[in-house]
């Protein structure tokens, strides 16, 4: 039995969250997620508090998934409740940002910039020219919208050049040296 999936989610205050055949709906003062779990685990809510357990006869497929589902409904209830942020930042000269409209435009060293299309839901913003917020409530889309930035161009071991997470460490290589 899973340690996480043991755990109870306390909803914060101004959240609710409820239950109707395993689809989970949460409703918060940043948003509202809705998700639809399978049945081989057993999600309450009672007391304040969401439940995730075994159900009598457990398969060793909703042993595996408790974990999970108990930390997919976590990330709901902060998600809603407070919200997530994943901050970037580029390295690189001449290298920077703009916001337009719902569009993240990247001049990144390419003959032409890099349009990204926001999707909705997440806010782009931008402190600097080098540096990108972005927030939202859903961990899975703000994560996979920062992973499609960062991938335009990834940082490069030689220079470091290119978009990187705040604070990720880039193993450095040493170039080539004359004899």
């Amino acid at each position: 039995m899973s340690r996480i999936g043991k755990k109870a989610i306390n909803i914060p205050q101004g959240t609710t969250v409820e239950v109707v055949n395993n689809l989970v709906t949460v409703k918060g003062p940043k948003g509202e997620l809705s998700r639809q779990f399978k049945n081989d685990v057993v999600i309450e809510v009672k007391d304040n508090q969401v439940h995730v357990s075994l159900p009598e006869n457990p398969t060793q497929f909703s042993s595996t998934y408790h974990g999970t589902v108990r930390a997919l409904i976590n990330n709901m209830v902060v998600g809603c409740s407070e919200g997530f942020k994943i901050a970037l930042e580029i390295k690189g000269t001449g290298y920077r940002a703009t916001t337009a409209g719902s569009q993240l435009t990247l001049i990144i060293g390419y003959s032409n910039p890099v349009v990204m299309e926001i999707p909705a839901g997440l806010k782009v913003e931008l402190p600097t020219q080098t540096d990108i917020v972005i927030t939202g409530y859903d961990k899975q889309v703000i994560g996979e919208f920062a992973a499609g930035v960062r991938g335009v161009r990834p940082p490069e071991p030689y220079l470091g050049k290119g978009i990187r997470y705040k604070g990720e460490n880039v193993r450095r290589k040493e170039g080539k040296t004359a004899k």
